[in-house]
């Protein structure tokens, strides 16, 4: 086989191969956007958030309040911390959530599903059909 015909073959398998798409490339939880209200965080993309993770927004606003140490209100689309919170502070709670609550600890991707089963809950992957306990109380 010469160089050439090398090439072409090359060039030809390139173009049939589809690029693999790993979680992490299509898995980004986006970044917290908010102000401060006196001594009040408030975080205007909550509801993306929570769309993004595909969880209830009422189970995310309890870890914050558990995890952050201060009383949390959900408001329309946003979220209210009774205290000024730095947003990288937010983004690595967010991102520990992620982490227990999303993310299937076999394959690692994020499509999964909380399973309530009696006094248990379970993180159901979707993907690979792992099934994990995780924390049912959190607050």
């Amino acid at each position: 086989m010469t160089d050439k015909n090398y090439e072409e073959s090359l060039e030809k398998l390139y173009k049939e191969v589809k690029p693999v798409e790993t979680a992490k490339d299509r898995f980004e939880v986006p970044k917290v956007e908010g102000h401060f209200e006196g001594n009040k965080t408030i975080i205007t993309n909550f509801n993306a958030i929570v769309s993004y993770l595909r969880r209830d927004p009422e189970h995310i606003r309890k870890y914050l309040l558990k995890e952050l140490a201060t009383p949390a209100v959900l408001e329309a689309n946003r979220i209210v911390l009774n205290r000024k919170i730095s947003s990288a502070m937010i983004n690595k709670k967010i991102e520990d959530y992620t982490k227990e609550f999303v993310l299937c600890k076999e394959c690692g991707k994020p499509d999964s599903e909380l399973v309530k089963e009696g006094p248990y809950l379970f993180l159901h992957c979707l993907a690979c059909g792992a099934k994990h306990s995780v924390r049912a109380r959190i607050v």
